[in-house]
C-alpha cells in the first residue's frame, strides 16, 4: 500500500464514520435508539477505525 492509497482509504473511512454518526444521531432524535445504544455504537465505531488505521499504517511501504 502506498501513501496515496492510504490517504484515499482514510478519506473514505472518515466519510463513512461521518455518515454513520449522522445516521445514529437521526435515529436517536427519532426515538428509535437510546442514548446508551448511541454511545455504545459510537465507541465501537471509533475502536474499529483505530484498528483499521493501525493496520493500514503497518502496510504502508516506505
Amino acid at each position: 500500500m502506498t501513501q496515496s492509497q492510504r490517504l484515499k482509504y482514510s478519506i473514505v473511512i472518515s466519510l463513512i464514520v461521518l455518515g454513520t454518526m449522522f445516521g445514529l444521531s437521526y435515529l436517536q432524535n427519532a426515538g428509535v435508539i437510546s442514548e446508551k445504544v448511541f454511545q455504545t455504537i459510537a465507541i465501537a465505531v471509533a475502536v474499529v477505525v483505530v484498528v483499521i488505521n493501525g493496520i493500514m499504517r503497518r502496510k504502508v511501504k516506505p
